[in-house]
């Protein structure tokens, strides 16, 4: 039977397979589907135990970090391994691409128990020493970036464009930029970067990992999972080991309202190629997306669905941007030794 690995990565494969278990054969290969990468990946048995093999196809060698230099990734990967936050690694080469880690039989992971196992996973990945990386990415500033060229664009609708990038100038003038909370992060925290095992998550895929803002991985698992302020002081109080201060909780808020923009920045310039909104009145709603999301109901990959995803987090960011709590996160964040007042 012809082998689904390519001809050209056999020989890496095989010599994988023997520098990480001293055989040469495979007993059983799967193709598993899914995922955003252009990695090739297969669930393989050998001596009657399950591996994930990973393999770049050759034709991705050129892409640079992230795509087909791996040799970022898979230090990334193997010190998220030695935390207990990722699969155990069991070979990796950067030069063909190719990784072999333990498979994961994941199930879906409740809400309930999310609240409080992912952002203890967080606070072990952001312990970590930071990440060996041969670019300096400075996060906010490129984001910030894709936010104007969107505005520039003129693609969002004309009835609430200006309250958007008002609110969003607010937001980005307070936030701080002075690299203080910078620290190891995932950077693509997606429901299908987590799996569950039934008593804890794993993380993967680190192909985006660099150093940034802490809150950036916060916010964005906290979209998916937190729903209300009990919750959100449950999962706070979880990653800080304590009550989280007034300052914490605000810029936490900030962050999720960064988010609100970034997400449709990426989404319309990129995903959607420029597309332009005519209204965003009839947006799915915020938290009934996320749901679905959260349960791999929704494909991403479906341009209709990145656009409605898109007005989900405009519609959100009207609706944040128009309360107290907006402009309270705001004072907090501007004048920290305001806090306690």
């Amino acid at each position: 039977m012809n082998s689904p690995i390519p001809e050209t990565k056999q020989d890496a494969v095989t010599r994988g397979l023997q520098e990480a278990f001293g055989v040469s054969q495979i007993d059983d290969i799967r193709a598993m589907t899914g995922g955003r990468s252009k990695a090739l990946v297969f669930r393989i048995v050998v001596q009657e135990r399950p591996y994930l093999l990973r393999v770049i196809p050759d034709t991705d060698a050129n892409l640079g970090p992230g795509q087909g230099d791996q040799t970022h990734h898979f230090v990334c990967m193997k010190l998220a391994a030695e935390a207990g936050i990722g699969p155990k690694v069991w070979h990796t080469n950067a030069a063909e691409g190719i990784s072999i880690t333990d498979f994961v039989e994941s199930q879906p992971l409740p809400q309930i128990k999310a609240l409080t196992l992912l952002p203890d996973a967080l606070r072990k990945l952001h312990a970590l020493p930071p990440f060996p990386s041969p670019r300096v990415v400075n996060y906010l500033d490129a984001m910030d970036k894709m936010v104007r060229r969107l505005q520039a664009a003129n693609i969002l609708p004309k009835s609430v464009s200006a309250e958007l990038f008002k609110l969003y100038g607010q937001v980005i003038s307070a936030y701080p930029r002075d690299g203080s909370d910078m620290v190891p992060c995932h950077n693509d925290m997606r429901p299908e970067n987590i799996l569950f095992d039934g008593t804890r998550p794993w993380l993967i895929d680190w192909e985006a990992a660099f150093l940034n803002d802490r809150y950036l991985d916060l916010a964005v698992v906290a979209n998916f999972i937190v729903t209300n302020s009990a919750e959100e002081a449950t999962y706070l109080h979880t990653y800080f080991g304590k009550a989280p201060s007034a300052y914490q909780r605000a810029r936490f808020y900030l962050m999720k309202q960064l988010l609100h923009l970034f997400y449709p920045a990426f989404l319309t310039l990129f995903s959607c190629k420029g597309k332009s909104m005519d209204s965003i009145t009839t947006a799915p709603d915020f938290r009934d997306f996320h749901n679905r999301l959260w349960a791999c109901e929704i494909d991403l990959s479906d341009d209709q669905n990145k656009l409605d995803y898109a007005k989900v987090h405009l519609n959100q960011a009207l609706h944040d941007g128009r309360t107290a709590q907006f402009q309270e996160a705001l004072r907090i964040v501007s004048h920290p030794e305001l806090a306690a007042r």
